[in-house]
């Protein structure tokens, strides 16, 4: 069966990017602009994997991580934090919010795939 990634990134050629690399690996993808359309994407969809920039417009990743786990139905649905910070202290606030892993662009394809794949499993 395949697996839907929902994608969550203000930047279309990251978003554009995401999409290919994941297609390619046989995911169906499913992507949002901010926060606040990724909340919006989770009333019609129901991803296997969340991957979600920290820095948007709107709703950042922080709120969008807090808002998805407060909601039941997507406690236990992994999310990786794909971003451009190496803060620690980033780090582990998107960790306590209920992250599953932290991932630094620019990102390896390789890499992501095989940590959609292990967080999926």
């Amino acid at each position: 069966m395949t697996k839907t990634i929902l994608t969550v990134d203000d930047s279309r050629t990251m978003r554009d990017m995401l999409r290919m690399s994941l297609v390619e690996a046989g995911f169906r993808v499913v992507q949002a602009e901010d926060g606040v359309h990724g909340l919006e994407v989770l009333q019609a969809e129901t991803p296997d994997v969340i991957v979600t920039d920290i820095n948007m417009p709107r709703l950042d990743g922080f709120g969008f991580i807090e808002a998805v786990r407060r909601d039941a139905s997507w406690r236990s649905t992994p999310m990786l934090v794909l971003t451009t910070e190496v803060d620690p202290e980033k780090k582990a606030r998107a960790k306590a919010a209920g992250a599953t892993g932290w991932i630094v662009k620019p990102f390896d394809p390789v890499k992501l795939v095989d940590a959609i794949r292990r967080v999926a499993a």
